[in-house]
């Protein structure tokens, strides 16, 4: 049996309740003149795979930090473009 490792980037976000989780970048787009990640938690040497999360990425040099996306309504959207890119990734593959 063959083990792929996959190294990521990763970075460290707050929760509402103070509470520190880290996150691995899985993937990365621009979207209206904005770069955005998406990011899954990290749990133990793993990725969980139960969900996905966007933040606004800002570049300082050669590091990055991550923007909640406040508005539900901003969210949403960024997330359906996201979608939609994903679906004509799949579908050139084909």
């Amino acid at each position: 049996m063959e083990n792929n490792y996959q190294e990521y980037v990763t970075f460290e976000i707050t929760t509402k309740d103070g509470t520190k989780v880290e996150m691995a970048v899985v993937d990365e787009f621009d979207f209206e003149k904005e770069h955005y990640v998406v990011g899954a938690i990290i749990e133990g040497d793993t990725i969980n795979d139960d969900g996905r999360y966007i933040y606004r990425s800002v570049m300082n040099g050669e590091d990055f930090t991550v923007e909640k996306i406040k508005r539900e309504f901003d969210y949403r959207r960024i997330a359906e473009a996201y979608m939609s890119m994903e679906e004509d990734c799949e579908e050139d593959e084909e």
